[in-house]
């Protein structure tokens, strides 16, 4: 790693040349940079925001969940099988889900030998439980924080083998030399959030940081900040946009997960949360007029009081169990919040509908699954919290121990349904490369899944995504920094590109109009959440695209920032690239309905000839839901079954980009039956790295 300057209009501007670059501090990321370490390539240097904030070590549930291959119990399990259940989740390349269940033991056990404290039985076995999408008994966990001890034992390794991590940069702008026959990577900028003004008070060399690199590994995670009901924590904003400008394609970009979380602080209230079936209830926005919502469409006390334990381990929106299943509990919060503009709380003090909880009214999977728990042992008067401490205590110390603090024995607790991870992302081959030459996007950031995965399966693909980029860097990428004429051609225009938008913000923020680049930010989640949240319409997508459209084009026209304020500026790079992603995401969603799209996966579409929500069952359990009476819920039909949608960006000098859409048939489940010899003598010859 080399320190010198890119000299641009004049100035000076501080650069790193490294060979290679990590984004991201996450477990996927730290993966990455200790994979490479491990590999010998140590010309390398991690980047981030912010170390400590980001999903993998702020967020998770009551016991996170790692979905991988069975290594434990009597029930027979193969690469094969979990690839094809991965495959099965519709949408996802069959290559992908390969490569992400032959590495699952590697990328597992290499976790426990960094240290991470997946539970095993006395024999040594790592003995799991079912989740979501699951025909078997593959996950684990260490707990509610099994992604954050993945990112601890992962940095402690990465500092171990002495790779650099340097905070407080955020990503502007991804350089892209297009001179070549193929356009190619070759660094970032990054507003440089901690460094003071020069001596000569130069204001564009202390803003930013340049780093030229020929291979990016992007950990930067999903694009956190286009949505306002959110469960990503405080801090990750994600930098979607910043790749998709530079011509990244996107794949699956439509396809979001859903679920109920509570909102102070931001968790998922899954699991052992409504396992032992809280009391819902809703106020008014000040606190009043209490009322026990979801007894006006589920009176049935066996029937309520079922589904709301499901919801534990059907945790995500799902619109297939949109008429008769848990997804019934998320549209009911949904139309409290997002209809009748009310707030919904979870109450573990009181038992729902006045009554002593019946363990022998609910279903038999939920009343088998309390007994073999010991759940039954708590008295039928005691309310849910006894429940919740006896069926998981770590669940309700979590509120204690995380600000806001927040006691379930003596508090409610409001809640929202919020997206909580983007299952499409930025297209990757099996190596996980994008199309983008010299781009490498792990975790979040990639699109490897496809419409459903198992729960715990993204934590398994970023450990694997990472592995793989790691491989295929160490072994077949560039082993030096870029050209110094190359980079500083693609480094110019995004240089000045932003100092111009910095300047032309600054210049009404002097002429006295106040900084808005907080309202930017808010009213452009809002309006996401608004139109384009779980439940969707196409002309509910056409308006947020319209505005969004807009507010883009006007974006240097009209937002004004305070140009010696650090965070000011930093939200002025935000804005534009939360409205790139917003603009490049709805145009994928329109693109969608186009193609006759329908409700699937944890998104409902609207339209005014579709189906009932929930329908009448003769027994007085279920009834229409009345989120909107002019529109009826469509369902899927399988028109886009085996399809992968793709997005691109085509670069442009202008501030909207023009956005074309495609589809192409996923790529099939590689299916080899080679001799072991083959194997053998193609491995020796280049490790099979194509």
């Amino acid at each position: 790693m080399e320190h010198i300057t890119t000299r641009i209009q004049g100035v000076d501007v501080p650069t790193i040349a490294v060979t290679t670059v990590v984004v991201g501090t996450g477990s996927a990321g730290y993966c990455a940079a200790d994979r490479l370490a491990m590999a010998g390539h140590t010309d390398l240097l991690v980047i981030a925001d912010k170390i400590r904030a980001g999903a993998s070590r702020n967020a998770g549930s009551d016991k996170q969940t790692y979905y991988k291959l069975g290594l434990g119990g009597e029930a027979p399990d193969s690469v094969a099988d979990l690839a094809a259940t991965l495959f099965a989740g519709g949408a996802m390349d069959g290559d992908n889900a390969l490569v992400e269940a032959a590495l699952s033991s590697r990328a597992f056990l290499h976790l426990v030998d960094a240290g991470v404290g997946f539970p095993t039985d006395r024999y040594g076995q790592f003995i799991g439980y079912k989740t979501d999408h699951d025909p078997r008994e593959r996950a684990t966990s260490v707990g509610p924080y099994t992604s954050k001890q993945m990112t601890e034992r992962l940095e402690a390794r990465v500092r171990v083998a002495g790779i650099p991590i340097m905070e407080g940069c955020r990503v502007v702008d991804v350089l892209v030399d297009r001179r070549a026959p193929q356009p190619r990577v070759v660094g970032l900028l990054v507003m440089n959030k901690t460094s003071a003004p020069t001596e000569q008070g130069d204001e564009t060399a202390a803003r930013f940081l340049l780093i030229a690199s020929s291979n990016v590994v992007y950990a930067t995670g999903g694009p956190a900040g286009i949505y306002a009901d959110s469960v990503y924590p405080h801090g990750q904003w994600g930098a979607t946009g910043a790749a998709l400008r530079a011509g990244a394609p996107g794949k699956n970009l439509t396809e979001w997960q859903f679920g109920l979380a509570s909102l102070a602080p931001r968790w998922n209230v899954s699991g052992s949360y409504m396992q032992v079936v809280p009391r819902f209830f809703s106020t008014d926005a000040e606190g009043g007029d209490e009322r026990e919502f979801l007894s006006e469409a589920l009176p049935d006390y066996g029937i309520q009081s079922s589904l709301v334990f499901l919801k534990g381990y059907q945790w995500p929106f799902d619109a297939r169990k949109a008429a008769d299943g848990s997804s019934v509990i998320d549209l009911l919060v949904h139309r409290e919040t997002a209809v009748r503009g009310r707030r919904v709380w979870l109450d573990y003090r009181t038992n729902p509908m006045g009554r002593d909880f019946d363990l022998r009214a609910l279903r038999p999977e939920a009343r088998e699954y309390l007994e073999r728990t010991g759940v039954d042992a708590v008295a039928p008067d005691a309310p849910p919290v006894e429940r919740l401490r006896r069926l998981n205590r770590a669940a309700y110390d979590f509120y204690l121990e995380r600000g806001p603090r927040v006691d379930l024995a003596t508090d409610p607790l409001e809640v929202a349904v919020c997206a909580q991870h983007n299952n499409g992302g930025l297209e990757v081959d099996h190596w996980w490369r994008s199309p983008l030459a010299g781009l490498f996007p792990v975790g979040e950031a990639a699109g490897a899944h496809g419409v459903y995965r198992p729960g715990g399966a993204a934590l398994n693909s970023g450990q694997v995504g990472a592995t793989r980029a790691a491989q295929w860097i160490a072994e077949k990428g560039a082993k030096r920094p870029p050209d110094a004429d190359v980079f500083e051609a693609a480094a110019t225009p995004a240089v000045e590109a932003a100092t111009g938008l910095v300047a032309a913000a600054d210049a009404r923020f002097r002429s006295g109009r106040p900084d808005s680049t907080a309202e930017a930010l808010s009213s452009a989640a809002a309006l996401m959440s608004a139109r384009a949240g779980l439940v969707r319409s196409g002309a509910s997508i056409r308006v947020a695209l319209d505005e969004t459209r807009a507010r883009l084009a006007r974006l240097g026209e009209t937002i004004a920032a305070d140009a010696s304020s650090r965070r000011s500026v930093d939200r002025l790079f935000l804005v534009r690239d939360i409205l790139t992603t917003q603009y490049v995401y709805l145009t994928a969603m329109a693109d969608y309905l186009d193609h006759g799209g329908r409700s699937r996966g944890s998104v409902l579409y609207t339209e005014p000839d579709g189906d009932l929500p929930c329908r009448e069952d003769g027994t007085g359990g279920y009834a229409d839901l009345g989120l909107d009476k002019r529109f009826r819920f469509v369902r899927d039909d399988g028109r886009l079954d085996g399809l992968a949608q793709i997005v691109r960006a085509d670069p442009t000098d202008g501030p909207v980009p023009p956005v074309r859409c495609s589809w192409r048939p996923v790529r099939p489940i590689p299916h080899t039956d080679e001799p072991f010899e083959v194997v053998w003598r193609t491995y020796l010859d280049d490790r099979n790295i194509n």
